[in-house]
């Protein structure tokens, strides 16, 4: 056993024993939360405000989170639904930007932590409280991305980060949790830990976080079916685009958090966005994660193609070094950063002409789009076309490839002297 260095707090917002008589806590009902519950009121004599936020959670019991919050001291606990904001002005902004960072994760968690901390901040304003409490790790992700939301928007509020303070691990926890009677959705059988949002789930811990082991993935699965239990023939949808935003979903009109939840739903019976992933963590560490994302994946997947077919090739060009940009500063919790307005802005202009029908096809955890129509592709069927044609010029071909090819032949000639 290594020894266990004391936590020092070095940070000017960090919260102090005996300044914090009311703490805000981000409270998702798991492990972490729930033990800090306890926690905060024990040692920083403290009341605690619970809030759990909906944001369109496919396997949480929020009505019962709340009672539990209650039930362990909470002085209140407040649900607040957040569903529509976080479609309309956070995962709205995520398809326009393709959002994917460093392969197949598309970002549900990275997209939901700043709107916890807002409306973790606007709670602390209406109850006059003097901290934010959250549940995350010193190793983390989520720990940039709540706090350096939090501070952005209100410099004053100070931050409690128990999991950072207490030198507890995710057995001592559950050992907590069993002496004060707390009851928790973790055992040391099932140790895993979830993140769950309309976009997708995440879950980490147990054989997860060692690379050299094959995850138990059907004890993991919250959302979707395992690919080899899913339905035996493909099934086919539509997805109606307008200006960068699905608006349609099999030619029925609906708002974007209903229509993510019905394509999340579909998407799940198909097992299709389940993701093995590794990743770099903002603090430099490598991770794995299980990610379940139906809805992202089938969306990511129909939006990229449109845009693709409606862009020019410069702009696909430049559009992907866009694209991963935004993803690494959405990653690394700088939702805030000027720089991501001025990439919004781009991702804006460009999805003024990214409307049109998209179908895919949904079969044993793969999504392909199979068909695409747009009034704003680029494309013309006389040119494209291998059957007799006289549109496309091709007396012109072998004049271009002269030119396009000058700079190369004349290098290698210099080379073979």
């Amino acid at each position: 056993m290594g020894h266990v260095k004391k936590y020092h707090k070095v940070a000017s917002y960090e919260a102090e024993k005996g300044e914090v008589k009311k703490a805000v806590l981000l409270y998702s009902g798991g492990l972490d939360t729930s033990v800090m519950l306890k926690w905060i009121q024990d040692q920083y004599e403290a009341e605690v405000i619970a809030v759990t936020v909906d944001l369109g959670q496919q396997a949480d019991d929020l009505v019962s989170i709340r009672k539990k919050a209650l039930l362990l001291g909470a002085k209140k606990a407040f649900v607040v639904d957040a569903k529509d904001e976080f479609a309309e002005n956070y995962i709205a902004r995520g398809i326009k930007a393709n959002a994917s960072y460093q392969g197949a994760y598309h970002l549900a968690t990275a997209m939901g932590r700043p709107l916890l901390a807002k409306i973790a901040v606007d709670v602390a304003s209406r109850e006059n409280a003097d901290a934010i409490a959250h549940g995350c790790t010193g190793k983390g992700n989520d720990q940039v991305r709540i706090e350096a939301t939090a501070i952005t928007l209100n410099p004053k509020i100070r931050i409690l980060a128990p999991v950072r303070e207490w030198a507890m691990g995710r057995d001592e926890e559950i050992a907590y949790a069993e002496k004060h009677g707390i009851p928790v959705p973790v055992t040391k059988e099932k140790p895993y830990s979830y993140d769950d949002n309309m976009w997708g789930s995440s879950a980490e811990s147990g054989e997860i976080e060692d690379p050299s082991k094959v995850p138990k993935i059907e004890r993991i699965l919250k959302v979707c079916r395992l690919p080899e239990k899913a339905p035996d023939r493909p099934e086919f949808i539509t997805l109606g685009f307008e200006k960068g935003l699905p608006r349609e979903l099999n030619g029925k009109r609906m708002k974007l958090a209903d229509l993510i939840g019905a394509v999340a739903g579909i998407g799940a019976v198909h097992g299709i966005g389940i993701s093995y992933h590794i990743e770099d963590r903002v603090v430099g560490l490598k991770n794995r994660d299980i990610y379940e994302m139906p809805a992202a994946s089938i969306i990511i997947e129909a939006h990229r193609a449109l845009e693709k077919f409606v862009c020019t090739r410069n702009e696909n060009e430049f559009k992907e070094s866009v694209d991963s940009k935004w993803a690494y500063l959405c990653y690394g919790g700088l939702w805030l950063e000027p720089l991501m307005d001025e990439l919004n802005a781009f991702c804006d202009a460009v999805s003024l002409k990214v409307s049109g029908l998209v179908k895919l096809r949904l079969y044993k955890g793969k999504v392909d789009v199979v068909s695409l129509e747009s009034p704003n592709a680029i494309y013309d069927k006389g040119m494209v076309t291998f059957m007799k044609d006289y549109s496309f010029n091709q007396n012109a071909s072998a004049g271009f490839i002269e030119l396009w090819s000058l700079q190369m032949k004349l290098a290698n000639q210099r080379r073979v002297k």
